[in-house]
This record gives structure tokens, sequence and C-alpha cells, in this order.
């Protein structure tokens, strides 16, 4: 079994705070971003865009922006919404959800844009 390695994690170091699975790995490039979103569709799961402001990105409540995409299947029509919801808000994180209708849960989330760590 390999060691396990603590993540030095402080509310006071903005810089060094995770949430979720994806933020312990390097920020995804833009194709990776673009292959996790084709995911989403190719489940049959709803695309919806979150943000919040990077202080309360542990919370549970993340705003939706707009409503979730239901029916969409143009990957581009998905990015362009997190594009626009991350150029309005550049101060907030901006996450991807795949909502399971069937399941009725998230069957993944990740963020894609990352607000500005300094003012938090």
């Amino acid at each position: 079994m390999s060691e396990i390695q603590d993540y030095k994690s402080k509310l006071s170091d903005p810089e060094s705070r995770r949430f979720e699975t994806f933020s312990y790995l390097p920020e995804m490039t833009e194709d990776e971003i673009r292959r996790q979103v084709a995911y989403v569709i190719e489940q049959d799961w709803v695309p919806g865009i979150e943000h919040t402001e990077p202080e309360n990105a542990g919370h549970d409540f993340w705003y939706l922006w707009k409503l979730p995409l239901f029916g969409e299947d143009d990957v581009d029509a998905v990015l362009k919404e997190a594009e626009l919801c991350y150029q309005e808000h550049p101060d907030h994180h901006v996450r991807l959800v795949g909502y399971d209708w069937k399941r009725q849960t998230q069957g993944t989330s990740m963020v894609i844009y990352r607000g500005d760590l300094s003012r938090a």
C-alpha cells in the first residue's frame, strides 16, 4: 500500500484550499474539459453550470447559472455557457455539473474555472 498524503489546507491560505475530487489534480486543459463535457452528454446527463465565491466553495449551496441545459447535446454550447458565467463572475469558481435525471442525483461535478483566490 502506498503512503497516504496529507494535503495541508488552511482557511487562512486560499491557495491551499481543496474542494471536489479534481481540485487535487493539476488544472484541466481545455481539451480535458471538453472531454468531460462530452462525457456528461454521452451519459445522457443534463449539463448545468454553477458558480460561487472562492470562500464559499466548500459549502453545499452554489448559485445556478441560468437553468440546467436540458436536452443539450452540443459540447460547444455547454462550454460557451460556462465561459459566459465566468465572464459575468470572474472572481467566482465555476463548475460543470452533470445531473443524472434517472437516478435523481449528480453524476459528476467539477470546477472548470477558478475565481480570484486573492480576494478570498
